[in-house]
């Protein structure tokens, strides 16, 4: 029972940030990627190091990249 709270837990706040990422533009999705590359970038750097204490981050990281890149393509018209 407390797998499928957490579960549905996971599933609304991804759902959040969806529906926030798209009310973005597409100038702001660009510079959000940029910022996300960059922290991936550190992030990788922490790692190598064993500085970074919590390697999930690395992939959510990724997974928020991932996302951004969709919701890029989707606002680029089919014409281009």
């Amino acid at each position: 029972m407390i797998r499928i709270i957490r579960m549905w837990i996971r599933i609304i706040c991804i759902a959040m940030k969806i529906k926030e990422l798209r009310e973005k533009t597409e100038n702001e999705l660009k510079a959000a990627l940029k910022e996300n590359r960059e922290k991936l970038r550190q992030m990788k750097f922490s790692l190598a190091a064993n500085q970074l204490k919590n390697s999930r981050e690395i992939s959510k990281v990724k997974k928020n990249i991932a996302q951004i890149l969709t919701l890029l393509q989707e606002k680029i018209p089919e014409g281009k």
